[in-house]
């Protein structure tokens, strides 16, 4: 079957289209929900599938008395999802949508049209978890029964799946009689998980973590269990018994379930928030759009309800979906595109790194036509093939990537993946002895990325050193390997540039990198897996390279982040590398680090006991400074870098955003009440350990 994109679907339904052409895109759009709710894997991905159905429903609207029987329009789930054989207390619906302020505002004003006045009991506004809906009913406290949203009246009973789902305890505290609504879903950490024990049991694995929850729910001959989570969103009484307060709010009554014990979207890191006007809930729509990126789950929008219950039941509902709440969607983060093509490129460190070429496709707001596949096991994992249509995900900042191939859509001329047999960038052998493949070589393939990335200002800092007298230096012969830097001459570096002044210039710099601390140096050997970070860590530890080299795996684990697997390799490598560090020895690079004063600083420091976490470009006196720099200023002052804002951090370092709207880790600390300094206030309270 032949899926439309994205522009086809809605251009080709236009208010003009024909009676064929308006069946056509029925058929498409049943076609599309039968496979997402029946079959478990999409033919559409979400912006596709909402404008069709959009345009379908603008034709309807158009030509009323032209509507197909039963069209999917008019039905919970678009009528495809399965009956089962369970009645539900009250209907289970699904939500109407919204894309624009401006849709959200004419959906405020059908809302006061059907109250006869402006709603006056406030809003909720909390995230839309991007899972599979459910009712979990409780009888005196033990969780009896979950059902499957179904068509709305009648759903799956999905109970085999009790004590699997976190946030749905199987028993609670109190003898509560009632049935919790809310999302099933994957978090990513969980996802990830899946798919390695469903590969690991010959399965594919998920498309994505939403098509991933559906399937597991009904899933019941598994010789697997898959571990989910459990956010409710409402709750009505059950058997006749009276769990919830007369007259309720939306957020009183998900404030009695998490008393009873259940998950509530109000504990999600996104909140549940309650405001007094659209307006407000516009601005929390924002705010829980800016946390996206960094929650541990997906969502695909925000919720927006009438926290009155009077104002719900004066509203009504309709066929499909309650006329007292709407669903604002936020832009997609999941798409399906072709994967034309796998180029292989090596990293500083040696390592295999595979890029997805794909056909071009709109995701968060850019164009993607490259993606990251990580590694040759993880391409085997994913069973991918040139010429698959494939799911890529990509939020916020963060590199896409490809999640796995809609195998139903794959062209018979689909070519498995071919994987490198030689190197890509010296023709030498490949160590596979580990997922992430690498050359043999090491480091010493790539060469010149290695010595570009140590030449930089937060590494041995020789200002001037740029790729193109890098790439010369090796041409002619002059640099092998890092420890070469050191024994250059004036003129060989006044041939590489061009010129006698910049020569000079790069001799300087060369000398003054002598002086740089052991954690420096260590860092500019580029062993995988210590990046500035780690390198401070070891030579704070150690103090010498000297005690570094004669340690073994196991007194290098006393290090902090240093494990089992990773102890061995460091200290592999380290061997290997003795000439190089010969060298440097011989050239002499200072190879101690300077521990007392450091010792000193940070029992007095500003920063003692205190967690900072760093965002963002600095400015001010920190203008230019990177992460690694940054890191290396927070731990002088005896402070600790975070990675995310959570209750542990103390402080979030970011400069305000040129458009005046927040980055997700300032809306994180907003909420969390973490104090939020501009790189100026950040370099006044460690002035004294600005070198």
């Amino acid at each position: 079957m032949t899926i439309p994109s994205a522009d086809e679907a809605f251009s080709s339904m236009s208010s003009a289209a024909g009676r064929a052409e308006y069946e056509a895109a029925v058929d498409r759009l049943r076609e599309a929900s039968r496979t997402y709710y029946g079959a478990g894997y999409s033919l559409m991905d979400d912006v596709t599938y909402d404008r069709l159905r959009l345009a379908v429903t603008a034709w309807e609207e158009g030509h009323p008395e032209a509507v197909a029987p039963g069209s999917p329009t008019g039905q919970v789930a678009d009528g495809a999802a399965p009956e089962g054989d369970v009645a539900h207390t009250t209907r289970l619906l699904s939500l109407d949508n919204v894309f624009t302020p401006e849709e959200l505002a004419a959906w405020g004003a059908s809302l006061g049209r059907r109250l006869g006045h402006e709603p006056t009991g406030g809003f909720t506004v909390e995230p839309k978890m991007d899972g599979a809906a459910v009712a979990a009913r409780y009888r005196d406290g033990r969780l009896v029964q979950i059902i499957t949203r179904g068509d709305g009246a009648r759903g799956e009973d999905v109970s085999h799946v009790i004590g699997t789902i976190e946030g749905l305890p199987e028993q609670l505290a109190v003898p509560a009689t009632f049935e919790a609504r809310g999302e099933v879903l994957f978090t990513q950490a969980q996802f990830e998980s899946a798919n390695e024990v469903r590969t690991a049991h010959g399965g594919a694995v998920f498309a994505n973590p939403r098509n991933g929850a559906a399937g597991t729910l009904r899933a019941k001959d598994r010789p697997y269990r898959l571990p989910m989570t459990f956010w409710a969103y409402g709750a009505v009484d059950l058997d006749g018994e009276t769990f919830l307060p007369a007259g309720a709010t939306h957020a009183e009554t998900l404030a009695a379930v998490a008393r009873a014990g259940v998950r509530t979207t109000a504990d999600s890191p996104a909140g549940l928030h309650v405001v007094a006007t659209l307006d407000e809930a516009r601005e929390k729509v924002d705010a829980i759009a800016a946390l996206r990126a960094g929650l541990p789950f997906g969502i695909d929008g925000v919720v927006i309800k009438a926290d009155s219950a009077a104002e719900q039941a004066a509203a009504g509902t309709g066929s499909r979906f309650p006329y007292w709440a709407i669903a604002y969607k936020l832009p997609a983060v999941e798409r399906q595109t072709v994967l034309q093509d796998v180029i292989w490129d090596v990293g500083r460190t040696g390592v295999l790194a595979p890029t997805a070429i794909l056909a071009p496709v709109e995701l968060d707001g850019s164009t993607v036509t490259r993606a990251t596949l990580h590694n040759p096991a993880d391409i085997l994992r994913r069973d991918l093939h040139i010429g698959d249509t494939v799911t890529v995900h990509k939020a916020g900042d963060i590199i896409p990537r490809v999640e796995a191939a809609v195998v139903e859509l794959r062209p018979q001329d689909a070519t498995p993946v071919p994987l490198p047999e030689r190197c890509p960038h010296c023709a030498g052998d490949i160590d596979k002895s580990q997922e992430r493949w690498r050359c043999a070589k090491g480091t010493a393939c790539a060469l010149a990325p290695l010595i570009e990335y140590v030449a930089g200002r937060d590494i041995l800092d020789i200002d001037g050193l740029g790729r193109k007298y890098v790439d010369a230096l090796i041409a002619a012969g002059d640099v092998g390997d890092v420890a070469d830097l050191f024994t250059l001459t004036e003129e060989r570096l006044t041939a590489a540039s061009g010129s006698a002044k910049r020569g000079a210039k790069l001799a300087e710099q060369i000398e003054l990198a002598k002086t740089r601390p052991l954690s420096r140096v260590f860092c500019a050997l580029g062993i995988p897996g210590t990046g500035r970070r780690m390198s401070r860590r070891i030579a704070a530890h150690f103090g010498t390279m000297e005690a570094i080299r004669t340690a073994d795996a196991a007194v290098l684990q006393d290090v902090e982040g240093i494990g089992p697997e990773k102890a061995p390799v460091i200290v592999e490598q380290v061997a290997a590398l003795a000439p190089v560090i010969d060298k440097l020895i011989a050239a002499g690079v200072t190879m101690t680090e300077p521990q007392e004063q450091k010792s000193e600083q940070a029992d007095e420091g500003p920063l003692t006991g205190k967690t900072v976490v760093v965002t963002g470009r600095m400015t001010g006196p920190l203008d230019g400074w990177g992460r690694s720099e940054m890191g290396a200023l927070i731990e002088k002052a005896g402070g600790r870098v975070g990675s995310g804002v959570n209750s542990r951090t103390t402080y979030l370092v970011a400069a305000p955003s040129a458009n005046g709207k927040p980055s997700s880790k300032a809306v994180k600390a907003q909420e969390l009440g973490v104090e939020v300094l501009t790189p100026e206030d950040f370099a006044a309270l460690t002035a004294a350990y600005l070198d």
